[in-house]
């Protein structure tokens, strides 16, 4: 028997897999999902939560950049402290090694070369920090 001709008979019920309480929808109800307004209201919305989320994130970047700042100008000041106690440990050392002529000279080279050596670990430090700072500015691509 077709569908159709057992839907013309008297004692036809309807298809036997819906539920009991099942009423078809009326056609002319009018709700069509959301309205423009709402949509508007929505793209408004989000606009909103992403320049909050992209405020959050520029104020955790400089943070993180201020953090790193002062470490760097902390090294950068080191080595400069450094440096210059070795050219001045240097220049007393010459000047007592030309007294003598030998003995003053082997303890100068020991002291300006230990100073060098913290210097220049120094600088590594801060060319750390430094590219630090450089990877915090960039675009991103090397992540």
């Amino acid at each position: 028997m077709i569908d159709s001709e057992t839907q013309e008979r008297p004692d036809y019920e309807g298809p036997l897999d819906l539920p009991d309480d099942y009423e078809p929808e009326e056609e002319d109800e009018g709700h069509h999902g959301p309205s423009l307004a709402d949509d508007l209201f929505a793209l408004l919305e989000d606009g909103k939560t992403y320049a909050e989320a992209e405020v959050a994130y520029q104020k955790s970047r400089a943070g993180f950049t201020a953090n790193r700042l002062k470490g760097a100008i902390a090294f950068g000041l080191g080595a400069f402290g450094v440096f210059h106690l070795a050219l001045i440990a240097f220049t007393v050392g010459a000047v007592i090694a030309l007294m003598p002529m030998l003995g003053p000279w082997g303890a100068t080279a020991v002291v300006t070369i230990a100073l060098i050596v913290a210097g220049v670990i120094l600088l590594r430090l801060l060319k750390g920090r430094i590219e630090d700072i450089r990877d915090a500015f960039s675009d991103g691509d090397n992540e």
